[in-house]
């Protein structure tokens, strides 16, 4: 497992998502630095420069929590906040249920919790794929997307992160029918700069990409009905660890995935959610969308878990 670590103090790791890498991080690792903790970033499994096995099993969330927990037992701490998103975010849900000794706090960003649907998700999926594009449905069929990405990384990277942010109203993609390519049914980006996203920081996110392709973070999509199965016994718990939450405005998963009422489905079920805070305008990257206000709230977060 590569990691991008800064800093002394306190641990704090970060969780990634998908299309990202540790890289996506790496605003916050710098103000967490300069603040005396110690920053980490790793690729997880099947991104950037740590491995990528072949089974979808070794994508499960158990198995990425082995990772994480062994990430700790090599720095030496016994806990660490976690902070995650998109994947990240629900791998850390899970941390805290299957781990709750080694989690000193949680911080998600635009992923809320939920307890465990009655169903596998794909049975969800499959449904909403007889209406429209899904991305999630179209990931599922090994080699497909693969192939279809790996030929236009830099055009899907861009086209996918620029439609997920604030600054596009990413469901106009259910639009598209089904059946077709998910390059096909996202908007054309703007070119670069963008207001929240220098070239710079884009090519080097693309470049791994680029020479790793993408099958490594679609396993992940095609490991989460297996999640489901591995998560029969917490279909009633909740993560015990200090949380806090914040989301953009514009968040594709706060609208569309994540319930009628997330917020309160959250305030409902977890025993110790201590803030909530929503970024005006901000979309699902919403750590490189509104730097400094997630940091000021990893900050603040962190000065009353750290104590």
């Amino acid at each position: 497992m590569h990691i991008t670590e800064q800093g002394q103090g306190d641990p704090v790791i970060f969780c990634h998502g998908f299309p990202h890498t540790g890289y996506v991080w790496h605003r916050q690792l710098a103000a967490l630095s300069a603040a005396g903790y110690r920053a980490i970033a790793p690729d997880l499994r099947g991104a950037g420069r740590t491995d990528a096995p072949a089974a979808i099993d070794d994508y499960t969330n158990r198995a990425v929590i082995g990772d994480l927990l062994a990430l700790l037992d090599d720095i030496g701490a016994e806990r660490a906040v976690f902070v995650g998103v998109d994947f990240g975010a629900a791998l850390l849900w899970e941390l805290g249920m299957r781990a709750p000794e080694r989690v000193r706090g949680l911080v998600v960003l635009n992923n809320p919790f939920a307890p465990r649907s009655p169903k596998p998700p794909g049975y969800y999926w499959a449904k909403m794929a007889e209406r429209h594009f899904l991305h999630m449905q179209y990931f599922q069929e090994p080699g497909v997307a693969d192939a279809h990405l790996a030929a236009q990384p830099r055009e899907f990277l861009s086209r996918v992160y620029y439609a997920l942010s604030g600054d596009y109203h990413y469901l106009d993609v259910w639009q598209n029918p089904p059946g077709m390519r998910y390059i096909d049914a996202l908007p054309q980006a703007p070119q670069f700069p963008w207001r929240w996203l220098p070239e710079a920081e884009f090519d080097i996110l693309a470049a791994e990409f680029e020479r790793t392709g993408f099958t490594g973070g679609l396993n992940w999509y095609r490991a989460l009905d297996r999640n489901w199965e591995l998560t029969a016994e917490y279909a009633h718990a909740a993560p015990v660890a200090p949380v806090y939450f914040v989301y953009g405005e514009n968040d594709p998963d706060m609208e569309g995935f994540s319930g009628r009422d997330p917020l309160e489905t959250m305030r409902a079920t977890l025993p110790d959610l201590r803030a909530v805070r929503q970024v005006p305008g901000a979309g699902h990257l919403v750590q490189l969308e509104a730097t400094e206000a997630v940091n000021a709230f990893l900050l603040h977060a962190l000065g009353e878990l750290t104590v």
